[in-house]
């Protein structure tokens, strides 16, 4: 895993560390946007509510306001990937002056003092992370564009009720997939900001990592946002029957 030989100063905390962020991160990733079925989280309801969306989408002469929420979305995946760029253009600058960063890091009294080589990893680590994000951001963008061609292809009403859900699903799962990729490049920054704290030592890193997974579970499940929607998208479905 890492480049041989090994800095001097790797610790068995350290490996562990890291080893327990990557399953903090692939575990979550693969539990919210893999295995989880059922509506107990807001991703879970928003998928039956982009289906209802797309449903009414179907339903209308005019689509422009459906166009301009698509286009705002899109416009959040283009900020994200121009920010990422931005972290990571600095990211590489720092490498390229790793000596004066070592030392402005070792030199904070909050900060573990490591080797270069150490060092260099844990930069290395950041660099992973937002390249990830970017690839993440513009992936959820060329899929952005391809749900406008969905849309702009759709048929105008009357649709018949068969043809109408078939499109309406497949509409809304294009969507779905779309915004599973913009959440997997929004996480990246979110894991991110726990890989700082290896800066500060194997143990602030590793409850960094668990309190990132806290936050976003907390958010996708038990927040006041997540009963809101849930509301919604019963309501939706009620109305449906």
């Amino acid at each position: 895993m890492f480049p041989s030989p090994a800095p001097s100063d790797l610790s068995l905390p350290d490996i562990l560390a890291f080893f327990w962020f990557w399953l903090c991160w692939v575990g979550f990733t693969v539990i919210q946007d893999r295995l989880l079925s059922a509506r107990v989280a807001v991703n879970q309801h928003l998928k039956l509510v982009r289906r209802h969306w797309m449903r009414r989408m179907l339903d209308r002469d005019n689509r422009i306001m459906d166009s301009q929420l698509v286009g705002h979305t899109m416009h959040s995946c283009t900020f994200f990937a121009s920010t990422n760029m931005l972290v990571l253009a600095g990211l590489v600058g720092a490498l390229g002056a790793v000596e004066h960063a070592h030392d402005v890091i070792g030199n904070l009294t909050i900060a573990v003092r490591t080797s270069r080589e150490f060092f260099e990893l844990k930069m290395l680590l950041l660099v992973a992370i937002f390249t990830f994000g970017f690839f993440k951001f513009t992936w959820a963008l060329r899929q952005y564009n391809y749900c406008c061609a969905l849309i702009g292809s759709a048929p105008l009403p009357p649709v018949p009720e068969p043809e109408r859900s078939a499109m309406a699903d497949t509409i809304a799962e294009a969507m779905t997939l779309a915004v599973t990729a913009l959440n997997g490049g929004m996480r990246a920054y979110y894991f991110a900001m726990a890989a700082l704290g290896w800066m500060l030592g194997p143990w602030v890193f590793m409850l960094g990592s668990a309190a990132v997974v806290i936050v976003l579970t907390r958010r996708q499940g038990f927040s006041a946002t997540e009963k809101v929607i849930r509301v919604q998208a019963d309501a939706l479905e009620k109305s449906h029957l």
